[in-house]
């Protein structure tokens, strides 16, 4: 394991609100099937439950979380990661599946020492989550998933070409536009808190993609359009809760239950006035309903929450 201490002000804080103290954040870089990757921690010393480790979906990356730090910090360490293929990391081309990305979370929490840990699985990070806790379940104390599905959603796989095409012949704000369509509701579909501001915050963060970050961005569909994001494997019987925004159009709540239903003694919520970007929406909302959880505090009767279904 090659391991870095950065300092947290030396980091991108863009979207940071209250960041934790520098002596608190450690940057990794670890090595694992050839490939390098990084993870950044953010240290609790005096923690109420194991640590968090979030998965967020293909287009957040290990600083994306900074935002939720305020709220989940207080209460636990955080790790977040960059796994190879993704963000910073190496490029992964796509013979390499989710049993790879799965086996390179579980080679992490080795490495960092951390036996066992509460998962947050966002859109993708759901994918890789679950087949990490699927095949290492000796990690997994808790799990949560977000925005999740078992089967790829039909808007995407049709999407799936255009934006390839799109991003191969370098036509990137029509795949910014694609994409912003395909990740965000309909604005008729319901009310969803800064359903416009996050738009606009999607569609620049796609249109100053890097090369490097399209090249992977096109493997990343080629990924998972060729190995599929479930397999029907065992999964350990840990307090499991499952949620979206409610009027989430790319993993429906349908989905989500459909998910959920896997995991006997699961729980499955809607969150009020959010769709698929419902931990960008309602950072607060999101942190406070996975911090709960995490630490045994009722989830049930939340103003920000429809009503708590027990799988």
């Amino acid at each position: 394991m090659r391991t870095a201490v950065t300092a947290a002000q030396d980091l991108p804080t863009q979207g940071a609100s209250g960041p934790a103290p520098s002596e608190r954040v450690e940057e990794h870089g670890l090595v694992f099937g050839g490939f390098a990757y990084q993870c950044r921690i953010v240290r609790q010393p005096a923690p109420l439950t194991e640590p968090l480790l979030l998965l967020g979906g293909s287009s957040q990356n290990r600083y994306s979380w900074q935002g939720h730090e305020r709220w989940l910090s207080p209460l636990c360490t955080m790790v977040t990661v960059d796994l190879p293929g993704y963000g910073s990391a190496d490029f992964l081309p796509a013979r390499y599946d989710i049993d790879f990305l799965a086996d390179a979370v579980a080679h992490m929490l080795a490495e960092l020492g951390m036996p066992r840990v509460n998962l947050f699985g966002g859109c993708f990070g759901e994918v890789v989550g679950l087949r990490f806790a699927q095949r290492h379940p000796s990690f997994v104390r808790r799990t949560l998933f977000g925005g999740a599905a078992k089967r790829l959603p039909d808007l995407y796989t049709e999407a799936v070409p255009r934006l390839t095409h799109a991003l191969e012949r370098g036509s990137i704000e029509e795949a910014a536009d694609g994409l912003v369509r395909l990740f965000m509701s309909n604005p008729e579909a319901g009310r969803v808190r800064k359903h416009a501001a996050v738009a606009r915050l999607l569609r620049n963060q796609f249109l100053t993609q890097t090369p490097d970050e399209i090249r992977k961005a096109v493997e990343h569909n080629t990924r998972l359009t060729t190995h599929g994001c479930y397999r029907p494997l065992p999964v350990p019987r840990v307090p499991t809760l499952v949620f979206t925004g409610e009027y989430d159009t790319l993993c429906t709540p349908a989905m989500g239950r459909e998910l959920a239903a896997t995991m006997p003694g699961s729980w499955f919520t809607t969150v009020k006035e959010g769709d698929h970007l419902v931990t960008v929406e309602r950072r607060e909302e999101s942190s406070d309903l996975i911090g709960r959880f995490c630490t045994d505090r009722s989830i049930e009767d939340l103003p920000y929450c429809n009503a708590v279904e027990r799988m």
